[in-house]
């Protein structure tokens, strides 16, 4: 199966919210490690926490995380200004789409952004959101077979 994200992007930073505004979209849905922050680590740098505050003003934000260590996402909600969801089980998009109803927010007006093809893209494909893959947050600091992996999982992306 290819997959295409509506966007492949270097990291997070890149998005542009302007483009994504004009395009309706009202929500970012992130994946949480390697995304928006350094895999199980339960922190944001000052970087991020600087970009997502600037985000949230404009954009419902909300993390669908398939981490299901509930000790784990309590630290991460605890802090986090915004929801963060656990155990999600993406490509099913069960849990985006419910998130959605509740927050009475169209598919089409979401964006789910992560850095795994076949979950985070599968998953807002499948829920009918646009979508943007984006490499590790931390790609400098991750070891060769986690890596590796990451290319084998890309090789899935329909150019």
């Amino acid at each position: 199966m290819f997959l295409k994200p509506d966007y492949n992007l270097k990291d997070i930073y890149e998005i542009d919210f302007e483009e994504l505004k004009s395009k309706g979209i009202k929500a970012l849905l992130f994946d949480l490690d390697s995304t928006i922050m350094k895999s199980k680590s339960a922190e944001y740098s000052a970087k991020t926490r600087e970009w997502l505050s600037k985000i949230e003003r404009e954009f419902v934000i909300a993390v669908i995380s398939n981490n299901f260590s509930e000790e784990y996402i309590e630290k991460v909600r605890s802090i986090s200004t915004f929801d963060v969801i656990g155990a999600a089980r993406k490509p099913d998009p069960a849990i985006l789409l419910e998130y959605l109803a509740n927050a009475r927010i169209k598919p089409s007006e979401a964006v789910m952004v992560g850095d795994r093809p076949l979950t985070d893209i599968l998953a807002g494909k499948r829920a009918g959101c646009m979508t943007i893959l984006v490499d590790s947050i931390n790609a400098e600091h991750e070891n060769l077979p986690t890596r590796f992996v990451r290319r084998l999982e890309r090789l899935s992306i329909k150019k």
